[in-house]
């Protein structure tokens, strides 16, 4: 049985935990992959006390995995685009193949490291990168070949998950939720990465490339994260009908490809809708098959090796069968730039919540405005003031209309002198 090594870089949470899995279920692993599979060498610049390293070929640098002329597969677990990159890269420019779980590499530096790898007759295998242990990376390549997408859309960050399902569940802040997935590790000390959408954004890139034959641009998906969502935002939304989720959407559009991050009132009868805590879960509609849902971890340290390992099998698939890749990178064979809609260009319904005079005329003056502008109301709350209170809580849900209409309309709305302060908004999808 022919022998394939593996080089390991770090021993983080990911590393640890592809390690251990890799350990545990050697038998099994490697009776799928047809072959021996051995970790050769790792590279971390420390221990981690969960992995028993005992006989194993540790190095303090990770530069010595990529120049091992042993090592055939280098899995990268560090995380980042600095070191991360350079690993990569001189692991390819060795003839090395590699799998990775880092989102942020693929969504902005995919389009070259395919290109070099391409050029070098290696594979860069990145299933992990995207919401964990969910295979979605090979649904969309392999199991959905057969269809045009015509839309996705996920909840692809589990912190943010989290902390929208506490507040709705438990009557929770913002501030006091994030304090607690600090606590619990669900988020990092700087939590910018995952509750203003950059986590969400690399990941939605990279399912949008998959989905629509269109090379890796993080730099122009629309991002925008959960600061300013309130718990009676939450509650109003219960009350209407709807659950808000921080979603990924890409669309396609005869204008082009929508590409967007965001909180989202989704009607509660919709599965993702019922999607709690740190899961994951993608809804993919293809054109023959229709949605299907994608649901599970999408983070962790074994659900990612889940997913890393899969990788790893698929490279010593073709190593032990001295193949070539038969699965283009992002699924297609050849990549084609494709306009992409500008936010304001996008057509959604949508949630407004404002504080108004307690008054007659005041709601007329609303409607009034936002018939101006051919926008009708689906359904609408008007909170009771309490008895020593002059204003009232108005919460809308509008019909279908572009961003830039609808921007206009509240502009207008804010400037009536019945209107106290901004003007609340959160998109509405329907998903259906």
């Amino acid at each position: 049985m022919k022998s394939v090594n593996i080089g390991l870089c770090g021993l983080g949470t990911v590393g640890s935990g592809t390690f251990n899995v890799l350990r545990r279920n050697i038998e099994a692993i490697q009776s799928r992959a047809g072959c021996t599979i051995t970790i050769a060498q790792v590279g971390a610049r420390r221990d981690n006390p969960a992995c028993d390293l005992t006989g194993v070929n540790v190095s303090r640098d990770i530069f010595d995995v990529v120049e091992n002329p042993e090592i055939d597969i280098v899995v990268e677990l560090i995380g980042g685009t600095t070191v991360a990159k350079d690993i990569v890269d001189r692991a390819i420019a060795n003839g090395k193949h590699v799998v990775t779980a880092n989102k942020a590499l693929i969504a902005e530096y995919g389009n070259e490291i395919f290109a070099a790898a391409d050029a070098k007759g290696v594979v860069v295998a990145y299933e992990a990168a995207v919401a964990g242990g969910i295979p979605i990376v090979k649904a969309m390549r392999e199991g959905l070949a057969g269809n045009n997408i015509e839309w996705l859309a996920g909840i692809i960050n589990g912190t943010g998950n989290f902390i929208l399902t506490e507040m709705g569940d438990k009557n929770r802040d913002f501030a006091d939720v994030l304090a607690e997935a600090q606590k619990l590790g669900y988020a990092e000390a700087d939590p910018t990465f995952d509750v203003e959408g950059i986590d969400a954004a690399h990941k939605l890139v990279i399912l949008a490339s998959l989905a629509f034959a269109m090379p890796l641009q993080y730099d122009k998906a629309f991002t925008e994260g959960i600061s300013r969502i309130e718990t009676r935002d939450i509650q109003y939304a219960e009350k209407l009908g709807y659950r808000i989720k921080h979603i990924g959407i890409a669309r396609r559009t005869e204008a082009g490809i929508e590409l967007r991050v965001h909180p989202t009132l989704i009607p509660n009868k919709r599965l993702i809708a019922n999607v709690n805590g740190v899961m994951n879960a993608i809804v993919v509609k293809g054109d023959a098959v229709g949605p299907t849902l994608y649901y599970g971890a999408g983070a962790g340290d074994e659900p990612t090796a889940s997913s890393v390992i899969a990788d790893i099998v698929d490279i010593a698939r073709l190593l032990s069968r001295d193949s070539m890749p038969a699965v283009p990178s992002l699924g297609f064979a050849e990549l084609s730039d494709k306009p992409l809609v500008d936010i304001n260009d996008v057509t959604t319904g949508y949630y407004l919540r404002m504080l108004a005079d307690d008054k007659p005329g005041v709601l007329s003056q609303v409607t009034t405005i936002l018939s101006n502008h051919g926008i009708s109301i689906e359904t609408m709350h008007q909170s009771e003031p309490e008895e020593s209170e002059t204003t009232a809580e108005i919460v809308l849900i509008t019909s279908q209309i572009q961003e830039r209409e609808l921007l206009t309309a509240v502009s207008e709305m804010e400037g009536l002198e019945t209107i106290t302060g901004s003007v609340h908004k959160i998109r509405v999808e329907s998903l259906g």
